[in-house]
């Protein structure tokens, strides 16, 4: 792949990715299984989920990529069952945009640039948050299928970015670095964007 190409695909990916930013949340209901498989395919959560199954990767290599999906699959269980206790922190719609911003710039960090136990708890941390949205947002009973929906989505983006990150090292080579922080990059103008809707 040409260079000129490398930079024509990832403008077009931050671009598509910039012109899906409409939303952080999707606008369904938490009672069903299918709503909560739905539930994570709004901007933030979508992003977020991706990111942090690229970054896993290149952050961790491949041999503890599984590390990255696991830890916040377990703090997303664990923030959904505070939210659903009534658990919450102020301006959490905004601290759920800056998670996108966050894992943006991890994204456009040097291959294991951060120490895996900082990038874990980064990781951590936005899981927490992720999961409190998710929980407040449920039944107060009878919430078990749409918390398996969302955790069964959740995994399965997060398999996506992980599919992605193999398929940027295989098929790009040199340019893999290249095209990851211009995503990096276009995450983090996402964020920026998020920020400024819930600020309009």
């Amino acid at each position: 792949m040409t260079p000129n190409n490398s930079r024509r695909m990832s403008c077009a990916v931050a671009l598509l990715t910039l012109a899906a930013a409409a939303e952080a949340h999707t606008g369904h209901g938490t009672h069903s299984l299918a709503q909560g498989l739905l539930h994570p395919l709004g901007l933030d959560h979508l992003l977020v989920m991706l990111a942090v199954g690229l970054w896993s990767l290149r952050g961790l290599g491949a041999q503890r990529a599984w590390q990255g999906p696991a830890v916040f699959l377990l703090s997303l269980v664990l923030g959904a069952a505070l939210g659903l206790q009534g658990l919450m922190l102020p301006q959490l719609e905004a601290l759920l945009a800056l998670t996108v911003l966050m894992l943006g710039a991890m994204l456009m960090q040097p291959d294991r640039a951060l120490p895996p136990a900082l990038g874990l708890g980064l990781v951590a941390s936005a899981a927490l948050l992720h999961g409190m949205a998710h929980g407040a947002e449920a039944p107060a009973t009878a919430w078990g299928a749409y918390a398996l929906g969302f955790v069964c989505s959740t995994a399965v983006l997060h398999l996506g970015g992980l599919g992605l990150g193999l398929v940027l090292q295989r098929g790009f080579a040199a340019h893999s670095r290249s095209v990851l922080r211009v995503l990096g990059a276009a995450m983090g103008a996402a964020g920026l964007y998020l920020v400024g809707q819930l600020a309009a």
